[in-house]
């Protein structure tokens, strides 16, 4: 059968994959699996094909017998809260996260807010593609309403947070769906906010929606000539965060997630993460006396994980992060605070404290691929794979990883782009660019 869903949810290019049709058909396959009754909160972020594609879905789960509430535009981990929050049967999400303005998707959450498992994916998959979604008569459909979704958001996350000072923060939205909301909530905290790209707009003007380094360069030189304490970022849905520290440098995002996932463990802790994160993790984990699971690359696969293990966090170097103790969907706006509470328990700047963190090299690197030849490739590649590289012990949850002594490769496809993956890292910057050079030769010849 046929793929929709990759590690996040549905998702391509508006008018190619992604059409109204599909979300009217998407739509109908939800309502069918929910057994046609129940209630779906609905919200998107502000792409320009939103709401149009909001439109088609409702329809969908309307003439499947469910019931909608739309929130409007809400980050993810908002619209995922919702859903618990609230009692209703199901969420939808639509979103194409930190891709650029023209695409869109849309992503499912069930009744505790936790994205649909792959296997409820395929479920959906197969009433979709069997054409075999339910449709209610005339007196039966469904209707819609309204719902804040953000209130109740905004009282839980910043209830009982107390910080020692008034942390100066600058705020880069990136014009996505936390732009009215992520100021708002850490000036209840008690933080002077400079705002940054914090208009919503669909054509995201100001920056690259992925907050990573060459995203970021505004940001960080507004953190260094403003003298902030910090910087903090986040992709077109908020359900990333990535930071800058006190002298404009941007946070190595293996190390962010090493110390915000050591913070609050002990002995016999358990920490979710996935094969693509570093080193750094496992030490600083270890450190504590918590231990590591290794989860395929995707916040569906982490969330599994988490509740699966009752870990105590759960993340990806991408600073898509899990916290239990709220809810299980990557929260960017959460992040926020917790890495505030991150500085104000340790009594030390940022760069302070991702300096103490001992160093391994990454390097990444993506091949184009279609996403119809990925499977094959794969499977071609697997076994050079462990002929180059003789001796490593290989991990096969999500592509192939191989662990030597001087380090670790791992080869995957991307599960939201037409792209094979390349991650290495090694006890040195070359040992790093080595690995990867030598696994792209093997996947050059191949593709």
């Amino acid at each position: 059968m046929k793929r929709l869903f990759g590690t996040s949810g549905v998702r391509g290019v508006v008018g190619e994959e992604i059409t109204p049709e599909l979300f009217i058909e998407l739509g109908l396959a939800l309502a069918t699996h929910l057994g046609n009754s129940g209630t779906v909160i609905v919200g998107r972020d502000p792409r320009l094909s939103g709401e149009m594609l909001e439109d088609s879905l409702v329809s969908g789960i309307l003439s499947g017998g469910c019931e909608v509430r739309r929130a409007g535009m809400v980050p993810t981990p908002v619209l995922a809260f919702a859903v618990r929050l609230l009692g209703a049967n199901a969420g939808a999400m639509i979103t194409a996260s930190h891709n650029p303005p023209e695409y869109n998707g849309v992503k499912f959450w069930d009744s505790e807010g936790v994205a649909f498992a792959p296997a409820v994916e395929k479920e959906i998959e197969r009433i979709f593609y069997e054409k075999s979604g339910k449709r209610v008569g005339w007196q039966k459909l469904g209707r819609v309403g309204n719902v804040d979704a953000s209130s109740g958001y905004l009282k839980m996350v910043t209830e009982g947070i107390k910080l020692s000072k008034s942390y100066k923060v600058v705020v880069d939205c990136g014009n996505g769906a936390a732009s009215p909301l992520t100021p708002v909530l850490l000036r209840r905290i008690g933080c002077k906010v400079v705002s940054l790209n914090c208009q919503p707009d669909g054509n995201f003007p100001g920056r690259g929606l992925e907050p990573n380094e060459g995203n970021l360069k505004e940001l960080s030189e507004i953190v260094s000539a403003t003298g902030a304490d910090i910087g903090i970022a986040h992709d077109g849905d908020a359900d990333r965060a990535a930071a800058v520290d006190e002298k404009g440098n941007f946070a190595n995002e293996d190390k962010l997630l090493a110390a915000v996932a050591s913070r609050n463990v002990r002995k016999g802790d358990i920490v979710v993460t996935t094969v693509e994160s570093s080193k750094v993790v496992y030490d600083a984990v270890g450190k504590k006396g918590g231990k590591v699971v290794k989860t395929p690359v995707g916040d569906v696969s982490v969330a599994e994980a988490v509740k699966k293990n009752s870990a105590v966090f759960g993340g990806e170097p991408s600073g898509a992060w899990i916290f239990p103790e709220v809810h299980l969907a990557p929260d960017g706006p959460l992040s926020a605070i917790r890495i505030l509470q991150l500085l104000d328990s340790s009594s030390k700047k940022l760069s302070e404290i991702l300096g103490a963190l001992p160093d391994y090299p990454t390097i990444r690197k993506k091949m184009a691929c279609p996403n119809e030849k990925k499977s094959e490739t794969m499977r071609k590649i697997g076994k050079e794979l462990r002929a180059e590289f003789k001796g490593a012990e290989i991990l096969e949850i999500d592509g192939v990883r191989l662990d030597l002594d001087e380090g670790w490769v791992l080869v995957r496809p991307s599960g939201t782009e037409p792209y094979i993956r390349i991650t290495a890292e090694g006890k040195t910057e070359k040992t790093a660019k080595e690995l990867v050079e030598r696994a792209s030769e093997i996947l050059n010849k191949t593709i």
